[in-house]
This record gives structure tokens, C-alpha cells and sequence, in this order.
């Protein structure tokens, strides 16, 4: 199976070279010795070396695209007029049946600008560690395939995140700021057809997430309660909203109130994982209190109920972590019982 990264040779003609990218499943990009990329079908090239075999040899641990650094050959890159801005995307493109069901999807990440982008691409475990899933560097104005997915890694895939910089060869250039995006993807959206839909990538219909766009890099690209959406949301964020909001802030007595139960959060958590959940309440409390932490002397209560207690043990370890300048006491009984707990601006 050709991979990318591959030295291959040409079947019936002559010549080959380095798989780059994959325009689609039976055809590839090759990079020949004059620097330029020709496609070619996928059973017209015979591996000669793997990208592994040749990453061995520079000491690459990485899967992914070869770069070499400084060799001889010269870059031959066709820069655009808007390149000069970074654009990075994650793309997911799934199997070609129109049944709910899916069966795979691709993993794409799409370099839209005039830069090199050296990246890895991991998902979030549930012991709160990271999994790295492909690395490798990306040529300017070129996608690259990073994995193929099946319906049952979707669970894996909640929370990923891209780590990139950025760079140009043989060249001098503007230093652009590397980025650590975390992305919060809705897993749901894989069984719903008309979520695919049209883009500047593919031909095919896509999911798309923009990780960076014209250099804002996007490190919050959540699905968020329309309720707190004008105090929570910074500008240039994409959000997705719930159909019918379901209000879960409220102002009483002078004291903000937040109702942390995950049903007044959302209105549906369909398709999410107990840890999403959790993970999805416990950035609405990070979110509150930056938004308000310049409001000196607000009382805060969070109510998260008594339960099992996995809630307000997580959320104590957030405030002590994150927020340990601010005073945090149980709330009110005689208001909340044990189930909220309330902090104090300073």
C-alpha cells in the first residue's frame, strides 16, 4: 500500500519520486527529482522505499511528508498572492454511501498558505492524557491525508488538538506565531449527511474545522451555550449553537448564579461521553470567571448538586489550580444544601 512519505517508481513509464499527497483514493501527488509534482494513479507506482526507511535514515521519528532541510535540490513552490496568511484546516471527508450509517472517514489537514507547516495531530485519552495520532510537515498550498477513521474511533476523537509551526525554505520570511489548538469536535455530526457539505478543499462534501484563519489561530472552538455566547465569546470565534438554548445563568441577590447540571447546559447530549460532559461543565466555569474577573468582590455559586460528587471534586481541583487567588466556600446551605459551592472575585 503506498503511504506518504513513499520513494516509488512508475510502473509503465519512467521516472518517480516522493508520494507528497493524495488527491483521492486512487490517485497521488509525486514529487520527481525537478521538484515538480505529477499525479499519478495509485497502481502505476511500485514502492521502492517506505517514508519509515527514509525517515530512519534522517532520524525522523514522525510519520508523515519528508522534508529535507538542506540538500542541493531546490524548492520549486508557486506561492499565492493571499498565502502570505496563515490558513490551516482539519478536514474529515467520509465514505461515499448515503446510509447513516458510516463506515470511514478520512483525516485530512489542509495547508492553505505560503508556508511550510511542520504539525502533529493527537486526540485527548480519558486518563487526561494526549495520544499522538500523525506528525509531519506540510508543503505550502497542499492537504495531506493523516488517517482513516471508522465508526468506532469516533469516541477517540471528542477532543484533538494541532500543534504547528511555521516556516519557509530558502527564503527570508515574517515569523508567525506557532500554535497549540484544541478542538472539541461533535462526533454526532458523522451520522448526519447534510453536516458534509460543500468547501474550498474537495470536491467531495466535508466536515470542516478551521484552525487558523488569515493568522488568528483558534483555540476554542467549542460548542457553547447561546446564552453566555456575547459574555463567553471572543471575536472570530466559530460557535456552534444549541436549537433551543436552555438559560442556566441567573443574577440573585447580587450573586451569580450558574447551574452546572448538564441538562441546563445543553439540550441534548447525545453522541457525548460521560468525561465530555464533564469536560464541557467545567470550561463553562473557566469561562465564567474569566469573563468576570474583572468585576472585583462578585460572588460566584456554581451549583453542581450532590451526585456522586465527580463534579464538584473536579471543579475544586480547576478553582485551586487555575483560580487559587480567589476565596472558595461551600454556598448557602439554607440555598443550595451541599450541592454548590461559591467563590469570590478579588
Amino acid at each position: 500500500m503506498v503511504k506518504i512519505g513513499d520513494r516509488v517508481r512508475f510502473l509503465n513509464a519512467m521516472g518517480g519520486g516522493i508520494v507528497r499527497s493524495f488527491i483521492n483514493k486512487e490517485t497521488v501527488y509525486v514529487e520527481e527529482d525537478d521538484g515538480f509534482e505529477t499525479p499519478v494513479l495509485v497502481k502505476e507506482c511500485v514502492v521502492i522505499q517506505t517514508a519509515g526507511e527514509i525517515s530512519s535514515l534522517k532520524g525522523d521519528k514522525f510519520s508523515g511528508p519528508e522534508i529535507v532541510l538542506d540538500n542541493d535540490r531546490p524548492t520549486v513552490i508557486k506561492e499565492t498572492k493571499t498565502g502570505d496568511s496563515l490558513n490551516i484546516a482539519l478536514v474529515f471527508l467520509r465514505d461515499n454511501s448515503k446510509t447513516i450509517d458510516i463506515k470511514k472517514a478520512d483525516t485530512y489537514i489542509v495547508n492553505d498558505s505560503n508556508y511550510w507547516i511542520m504539525y502533529s495531530y493527537m486526540s485527548l485519552c480519558d486518563n487526561g492524557k494526549w495520544k499522538l495520532r500523525h506528525a509531519g510537515v506540510a508543503e505550502p498550498n497542499m492537504k495531506y491525508h493523516m488517517e482513516c477513521i471508522s465508526k468506532e474511533d469516533l469516541n477517540d476523537l471528542e477532543r484533538v488538538a494541532i500543534q504547528y509551526t511555521a516556516f519557509k525554505k530558502d527564503k527570508e520570511f515574517d515569523k508567525k506565531h506557532s500554535g497549540d489548538i484544541e478542538i472539541r469536535i461533535d462526533t454526532t455530526k458523522f451520522y448526519k449527511i447534510n453536516c458534509f457539505v460543500k468547501n474550498d478543499y474537495f470536491d467531495q462534501d466535508a466536515i470542516v474545522y478551521p484552525v487558523v484563519k488569515d493568522d488568528v489561530f483558534n483555540n476554542n472552538i467549542k460548542i457553547l451555550h447561546s446564552k453566555i455566547e456575547d459574555s463567553l465569546n471572543p471575536k472570530g470565534i466559530d460557535i456552534v449553537k444549541a436549537k433551543k438554548p436552555v438559560s442556566q445563568i441567573r443574577e440573585k441577590n447580587g450573586i451569580l448564579e450558574i447551574d452546572l447540571h448538564i441538562d441546563n447546559l445543553l439540550e441534548t447530549t447525545a453522541g457525548m461521553s460521560n468525561r465530555a460532559m464533564l469536560e464541557y461543565q467545567l470550561d463553562t466555569v473557566e469561562k465564567v470567571i474569566e469573563s468576570n474577573k474583572a468585576k472585583g468582590g462578585l460572588k460566584i455559586v456554581f451549583i453542581h448538586g450532590k451526585g456522586e460528587g465527580v463534579l464538584r471534586k473536579e471543579l475544586l481541583k480547576l478553582l485551586s489550580h487555575k483560580f487559587k487567588k480567589y476565596p472558595v466556600q461551600d454556598a448557602s446551605f439554607r440555598e443550595y444544601g451541599y450541592g454548590a459551592t461559591m467563590i469570590t472575585i478579588k
